[in-house]
């Protein structure tokens, strides 16, 4: 598929890529942990909250599938991401600029659109550089390990002891410098992929690749899309909501809820390792069923589980280590289903429909039933939304050819 890169080369790629997204997904996440702060300067309703949520994932959903097609047919994938990086960058610090809920909203909208592709990118990248062997490893360690570290185990803490000394504006301007220090080192140390041969290369170049309809026409990328909408739209209730829950309805400090939020924010990096590593071994389809239901412990356990706070946190803790199963849906599914032939443009519509559903639909709805019915309701559809999605990952059809060889009885 690729031209074979060096294991110094891969690793150095990995690093840049993952540390790129890890703060694309901080800058995204800071507004979840920053909402105790915001809410009541701006006086927002939980409909307010729940629509900044979805105004990030609506312009993210665009991006994702638009930006990552162009990549796709101009068959390049740097210029995109330094773009990415410099805008997305730009825009936390005008979401610290804002005077009220619309500025607010229109930054956080813009940020999305320059964000959405880029995690399909840096997928694709790594497909390139990465032997099949690591490949759902490695595709696991960019979108987990380093997006959940940076994103939803460091940004809690630093993002709330920022807004604690100085004030949550000072959050989002001291989120920028990683992103344009970051956009240097890609730029001076990230070539273009290319591909094995110059037919293939030109054959990249001028292809258009399937249409959104061929793709949807294939079982797996229909399947990985509702799995999407479902444990998107879970992730993100609970990312938006649990915060608010945390204090409002259970008591919980701000710092306490930050070190509750901090804590499961390792199950990403943790599940990110585990799902893929056992995903290369046994199959994909397996751990998705099992991971993917697995998430619904989390607003179960925030919901009706009343004992110590050591335990609550230890029970949400291992709900979300289905977060595992991101990297399976969102790229090495989609990507080994159409054996690399316009991958970005698959994994990005697999972004774009589970943010439009999951990230736009569900806040907004459940926003309106948190103000008509109580905090609890979001976390309530957060529950049967992870449910729904083992089951729908029972009729995945298997990508995994060396678990399907393996399992294969001697003859």
């Amino acid at each position: 598929m690729s031209r074979p890169a060096s294991r110094s080369y891969e690793t150095r790629t990995l690093i840049l890529l993952g540390l790129a997204y890890g703060f694309a997904y901080y800058d995204r996440m800071m507004m979840t942990f920053l909402t105790p702060f915001i809410v009541p300067e701006f006086q927002l309703n939980n409909t307010q909250v729940g629509a900044l949520g979805a105004a990030l994932s609506l312009s993210w959903a665009i991006g994702a599938y638009v930006l990552g097609r162009w990549s796709d047919n101009l068959g390049v994938r740097k210029p995109f991401l330094l773009a990415s990086l410099v805008i997305f960058s730009a825009c936390s610090v005008l979401s610290g600029l804002a005077t009220d809920f619309w500025t607010l909203f229109a930054s956080r909208l813009l940020m999305g659109l320059v964000e959405g592709p880029f995690l399909p990118i840096c997928l694709a990248i790594i497909a390139v550089v990465t032997p099949a062997r690591r490949r759902g490893l490695n595709i696991g360690i960019v979108q987990n390990v380093f997006g959940a570290i940076l994103g939803t185990a460091i940004a809690p803490i630093i993002s709330v002891a920022i807004a604690e000394m100085w004030g949550w504006r000072y959050s989002f301007y001291t989120a920028a410098l990683p992103g344009f220090i970051l956009a240097l080192l890609i730029w001076r140390y990230v070539a273009e992929p290319v591909e094995s041969s110059p037919e293939a290369h030109t054959a990249q170049q001028t292809a258009t690749g399937p249409g959104m309809l061929e793709m949807l026409r294939h079982r797996n990328i229909a399947l990985c899309a509702v799995i999407g909408c479902l444990l998107v739209g879970s992730v993100v209730l609970g990312s938006i909501f649990l915060p608010l829950y945390l204090t409002q309805i259970r008591g919980f400090a701000p710092g306490h809820m930050a070190t509750i939020m901090a804590i499961l924010g390792l199950c990403p990096p943790i599940g990110g390792l585990l799902v893929p590593f056992l995903s290369d071994r046994i199959g994909r389809r397996l751990p998705m069923v099992i991971f993917g239901a697995l998430m619904a412990l989390t607003p179960l356990a925030a919901l009706y589980f009343h004992g110590p706070p050591v335990m609550l946190t230890g029970l949400m803790f291992l709900g979300w280590i289905g977060l595992g199963t991101f990297p399976l849906f969102m790229g090495v599914i989609p990507a080994e289903s159409l054996s690399g032939r316009g991958t970005a443009a698959a994994m990005g519509l697999v972004v774009a429909i589970a943010e439009l559903t999951g990230g736009v639909v569900a806040p907004l709805g459940a926003g309106r039933l948190a103000d008509a019915y109580g905090l609890q309701s979001p976390l309530l559809i957060a529950l049967v939304m992870s449910l729904s999605a083992g089951m729908v990952a029972l009729f995945l059809k298997e990508t995994n050819t060396a678990a399907q060889d393996a399992a294969q009885p001697e003859m």
